[in-house]
């Protein structure tokens, strides 16, 4: 037996088809409930859907949506074909959904109704894409208008039977990041590689490793089935590995359809579906849910609860005080990890200056600009770096995997860009990362993007896009901005030109106005600069 995602998915499937595997209390149509076998049948007939249309192995499937059982089904339908399904942006415009979609090579699409229109005005640019299978979202969109099938009806015609050809280790996982150099770009793993680098961990924090692929199967009937919730979008890798964890480990998986977080309405899912494990996205998820939770406490019941993870943005002492106050029997973990080293290790706490502090295993060390191990205690700044299950490097960008997952003394490393020194008791202390993305609620942002758009108002000289630290979000973005004349553009005015040429999380929510712009003499942004005036 192989390690491949889909062969593991149906053994566990095959001892466990009665226990519930995803529920969905605020669907269109109502509360939805799937056990295992359900799971199995929708996801076999949408593959034979996916195959009918000419989706084969190794061929790329854009899932496009919110927080469905659709989406958890079109991944899983991808694999058992070996095909790679991709997670689309459902806040992407229309030239953002256009590169994804062409970047990707992508073949076919399964979305929500409502971005039907959206499809169809890109679709003509996109000559690989043959199939569109649109699921209803209760919002009554024309689906014609992409030309694409309906979901239900396409899965009551096909078949149910699991009789798919053989898999390999080597069928693909990928997942789009924004990254730091603007446009998205896949990371690419063996399945393998994915699975030992991150599920198999994820599966196993309080249990032994799993050494064969067949133990995952002979595990499930004696473990303890949780209940968890998923806060973040399945697009974003924080809560699509923790979907793949839920599923491979014979869990319940509790989603909210909801297109925008109602924090009191998400608590009121947590204490109707006896939710115990909540995976969230930082302050951006968390500072509303506490506010929420001050006021509606004493009416619901979350004794259920015991553990909160933060997955792609680390939590800040003083939400991680006020989740201690209110749910003093809630265990808080930062998980670390990211698109191109999978799930890394998990929080130890912090240092004296509130830095967060990580243990992790002999796969993960830090580096110095020479590429030698830093050694503990001698306070070097290094780079993050990881070896052993790594992936294979960035869909169609050479230059960027040859960057980014260098050799170095004969062997292979993964350097993100996260900035560390390792202490002396072998913990590791985060910095933040070297580059000049901006990390906003979960979502990374590349300063040049935006600025690219904001160049072409009227009243804007220049400008330069930078992070400034947000309570609730993480960092803002800002603008930097030299006007035109005695032009002063507000940030209200400047996130509306942006709207239709960017997402919104990406328009700047402040502008900070200079007489003249400080560049270096090749005309490239000075960030640091920028962010003390941001600052300041």
């Amino acid at each position: 037996m192989t390690w491949n995602l889909a062969d593991l998915f149906e053994t566990v499937v095959d001892v466990i088809g009665d226990r519930e595997a995803v529920v969905v209390p605020n669907a269109p149509d109502g509360r939805r409930v799937f056990t295992f076998s359900d799971l199995e049948d929708r996801v076999n007939r949408l593959a034979h859907t996916l195959a009918d249309g000419g989706v084969g192995p190794g061929d790329k499937v854009g899932i496009y949506g919110h927080n469905t059982n659709e989406w958890v089904e079109g991944q899983w339908a991808a694999w058992k074909l070996r095909a790679v399904p991709v997670n689309v942006n459902y806040r992407y415009v229309e030239g953002e959904l256009r590169y994804l979609l062409d970047n990707a090579d992508a073949v076919a699409l399964v979305h929500a109704a409502e971005f039907s229109p959206r499809i169809a005005a890109v679709r003509e640019d996109l000559p690989a894409l043959r199939q569109c299978i649109a699921f209803d979202d209760g919002t009554g969109t024309d689906i014609s208008v992409c030309d694409a099938t309906d979901y239900e009806s396409a899965l009551r015609a096909a078949s149910p039977r699991r009789d798919f050809g053989p898999r390999s280790d080597d069928d693909l996982y990928m997942l789009y990041t924004g990254g730091t150099t603007g446009m998205p770009k896949g990371v690419m793993w063996r399945q393998d590689d994915f699975f030992k680098a991150t599920v198999g961990p994820m599966l196993t924090v309080l249990e032994p490793p799993i050494e064969r692929p067949e133990e995952l199967a002979e595990r499930a009937p004696d473990r303890a089935a949780m209940v968890g919730l998923p806060l973040a979008p399945l697009m974003h890798g924080a809560a699509q590995w923790s979907s793949i964890q839920y599923a491979l480990g014979g869990h319940r998986m509790v989603l909210s359809a909801a297109r925008h977080m109602d924090p009191a309405a998400v608590w009121q899912i947590v204490a109707d579906e006896g939710v115990q494990v909540v995976n969230l996205v930082g302050d951006a998820q968390a500072r509303p849910l506490i506010e929420a939770l001050e006021t509606i406490k004493d009416q619901i019941d979350l004794s259920g609860m015991f553990l909160i993870s933060s997955g792609g943005a680390i939590l800040s002492p003083a939400v991680k005080a006020s989740f201690a106050e209110l749910l003093p029997n809630v265990i808080l973990v930062d998980a670390l990890g990211a698109s191109e080293t999978g799930f890394q290790g998990s929080n130890s706490g912090t240092d004296e200056q509130g830095r967060p502090q990580f243990s992790f295993g002999d796969h993960t060390i830090v580096i110095d600009d020479e590429g030698h191990p830093t050694t503990p205690g001698d306070g070097v700044v290094g780079r993050l770096a990881r070896r052993g299950h790594i992936p294979l490097g960035y869909y169609k960008d050479d230059a960027k995997t040859a960057e980014t997952f260098p050799t170095i003394n004969g062997e292979r490393w993964v350097v993100p860009g996260d900035m560390a020194i390792t202490e002396a008791d072998g913990t590791i202390t985060l910095l933040g990362r070297g580059s000049v993305s901006i990390n906003s609620g979960g979502e990374k942002i590349f300063p040049e993007e935006v600025e690219s758009v904001l160049k072409g108002h009227p009243d804007v000289f220049d400008v330069v896009v930078v992070g400034v630290k947000d309570e609730r979000w993480g960092e803002r973005v800002t603008a930097v901005v030299k006007p035109r004349g005695d032009a002063r553009p507000s940030a209200e005015e400047l996130a509306e030109f942006c709207r239709g040429k960017i997402a919104g999380y990406k328009a700047p929510r402040g502008v900070v106005f200079v007489d003249e712009m400080v560049r270096s003499p090749s005309g490239k942004a000075d960030y640091r600069w920028a962010k003390g005036i941001a600052n300041s």
